[in-house]
C-alpha cells in the first residue's frame, strides 16, 4: 500500500514538472521526491531569472524605440507646420508678384484684353466666311491667339492685323477658283466656283454655300426662284460689262434658310386627305366649266348664224324653234306662243346642264376647308396634350392642315363661283336670244293673222 501511494505521488510530481524526467528516473521515496523538487525549483528559478533579465533588457530597447518614434513624429509635425507656413508665404508672394505684373503691364494688359476679345470674334467670322472656301484654315492662328493667356508678340499682332486687311480686301473682290463641290447625293466634283466677295458662292449656274463645320462647299437642296437662278447663269457667262445678280446680304444665311422653305408639293401634302378631296373637286369643277364653255360657245355661234338666216332652219337651238314655227304657221297666236314656249323649254336644259354642279362644288369647297381646319386643330390640341408646348414642330402638322385646307377651300371656291356666274350669264344670253326670236316670230304671226 505504501508503494502504491509513493508511485502516485511520484506520478503527480512528474506531471507537475511538465515531463522533465522520464518514468525510469522518477524518485522512489519521499526524500528523493523532495530533493528532486528542490532541484527542479532551483532550475526553474534560474530560467525565470534569465527570462526576467531578457524582458528587462527588451523593455529598455522598446522604450528607446518609442522615444525615437515620438521624436520622429514631433519632427514631422514641426516640418508640416514649416511647410504650411512656407506655402502661405509663397501664396502671398505670388499674389504680390501678380499684382506687380499687372502694374508693370499697365496699358499692355488692357490691350491684350482687347486683342483677345477681337481675336475670338474675328476667328468666328473667318470660320464662316465664304472667303475661307478659297483659303481654308485661316482661323486657327486667330483662334489660338484669342485663347492664349500670355501677351502676344509684335509679330503676332502684325499677322492679326494682316489677316483683317486680307479679309477686307477679299470681301471686295469677284473671283473664280477651282474647288470641290459636294452634291446633294454626297458625290464630290471639282469645278469652277465663283465668289462674290464674302457674300455668295456659285457653281455651274447655281447657288452653293460654304459649310464651316465640315469645311466644304455644298449644293443647296432647294434653289431660289427660277428668275434668280437664271441670273446666276447669265452672270457666270459674261466676260465684260455688267449683269444682274441677286446677293445674299447675310452671306449665305438666307440661302440656308430658304432650303427649309416648304415647296408647293409640301404645302399640298400638308393639307392631308381633305386637301386632296378639295383639289379633286376643283379639278372636276374646272373640267365641267371647260366643257360648258365649249358647248355654249358652239351653241351661241350656231344661234347667231341661224339668226342671220331665219328662213332656213338648221340643227341648232334656234333652228329647232324656227321649225316649230314653220310647222305651226296656220294656228292661232296663243297656240303658236305656247308651242314656241315649249320649244324654248326643251332647249333650256341643254343650255343649263351641269352648271348648277359648279355652284354646289363652290359651296362645298369652303365647307371642306373648314372641316380640315377643325381636324387640324384637334390634332394640334392632341399633340399639346401628349407632348406639351415645348416643341412647336410637334404642333406644326396640325396647324398646317388647319391653315392649308382653309386656303385650298377658298382657292377652289373663288374661281368656280366666278366660272359659274360667267356660264350662267352665257346661258341666259343664249336663252334671251331664243326668247327674242320667239317673241318676234309671234309678233309677225299676229300681224299676219290680223291682216
Amino acid at each position: 500500500m505504501k508503494k502504491l501511494i509513493t508511485t502516485a505521488v511520484l506520478a503527480a510530481s512528474f506531471s507537475l514538472t511538465a515531463g522533465m524526467v522520464s518514468a525510469a528516473d522518477a524518485p522512489k521515496t519521499i526524500d528523493q521526491l523532495l530533493q528532486q523538487v528542490k532541484v527542479d525549483r532551483a532550475a526553474e528559478g534560474k530560467v525565470n531569472s534569465k527570462r526576467e533579465q531578457e524582458f528587462q533588457a527588451e523593455r529598455g530597447d522598446k522604450a528607446a524605440l518609442l522615444k525615437r518614434e515620438k521624436d520622429a513624429l514631433a519632427a514631422e509635425k514641426q516640418r508640416g507646420k514649416d511647410l504650411n507656413q512656407a506655402f502661405l508665404d509663397n501664396e502671398r508672394k505670388i499674389a504680390q508678384l501678380e499684382e506687380d505684373l499687372k502694374t508693370a503691364q499697365g496699358d499692355l494688359g488692357e490691350m491684350f484684353g482687347v486683342v483677345k476679345g477681337e481675336a475670338g470674334d474675328f476667328a468666328g467670322k473667318l470660320a464662316s466666311s465664304n472667303v475661307s472656301a478659297q483659303y481654308p484654315n485661316r482661323d486657327k492662328f486667330i483662334a489660338d491667339l484669342g485663347a492664349r493667356k500670355q501677351l502676344p508678340k509684335i509679330e503676332e499682332l502684325e499677322k492679326f492685323w494682316q489677316e483683317q486687311l486680307f479679309e477686307m480686301a477679299e470681301s471686295g473682290k469677284v473671283v473664280k477658283f477651282q474647288g470641290s463641290v459636294t452634291a446633294i447625293d454626297g458625290s464630290v466634283k471639282t469645278t469652277t466656283i465663283h465668289r462674290v466677295g464674302a457674300y455668295n458662292l456659285t457653281a455651274e449656274g447655281k447657288y452653293v454655300v460654304f459649310n464651316p463645320e465640315l469645311n466644304l462647299v455644298q449644293e443647296l437642296s432647294i434653289q431660289p426662284e427660277g428668275y434668280q437662278v437664271s441670273s446666276v447663269k447669265k452672270w457666270e457667262q459674261i466676260t465684260s460689262g455688267t449683269a444682274p445678280f441677286y446677293i445674299d446680304p447675310a452671306r449665305g444665311v438666307l440661302l440656308n434658310i430658304y432650303t427649309n422653305k416648304a415647296s408647293f408639293e409640301d404645302r399640298l401634302e400638308s393639307g392631308g386627305t381633305i386637301g386632296y378631296i378639295i383639289l379633286v373637286l376643283l379639278a372636276l369643277g374646272l373640267l365641267i366649266a371647260a366643257e360648258r364653255f365649249i358647248v355654249l360657245a358652239v351653241i351661241g355661234a350656231k344661234v347667231k348664224n341661224q339668226a342671220k338666216n331665219v328662213d332656213k332652219p338648221g340643227n341648232n337651238a334656234l333652228g329647232r324653234i324656227l321649225k316649230v314655227y314653220h310647222e305651226n304657221k296656220d294656228v292661232d297666236v296663243e297656240t303658236l306662243e305656247l308651242k314656241l314656249d315649249e320649244a324654248i323649254l326643251k332647249e333650256t336644259p341643254a343650255l343649263e346642264a351641269r352648271i348648277p354642279i359648279l355652284k354646289v362644288i363652290a359651296a362645298i369647297g369652303p365647307m371642306l376647308g373648314l372641316l380640315g381646319t377643325v381636324t387640324g386643330m384637334i390634332a394640334t390640341f392632341q399633340s399639346i396634350q401628349l407632348f406639351g408646348t415645348g416643341d412647336p414642330k410637334l404642333m406644326a402638322g396640325g396647324i398646317s392642315m388647319a391653315l392649308v385646307t382653309t386656303v385650298q377651300g377658298l382657292v377652289a371656291a373663288l374661281p368656280l363661283m366666278l366660272l359659274h356666274a360667267m356660264l350662267v350669264a352665257r346661258s341666259k344670253s343664249i336663252t334671251q336670244i331664243l326668247e327674242e326670236q320667239s317673241a318676234g316670230i309671234i309678233a309677225a304671226h299676229a300681224e299676219k293673222r290680223a291682216d
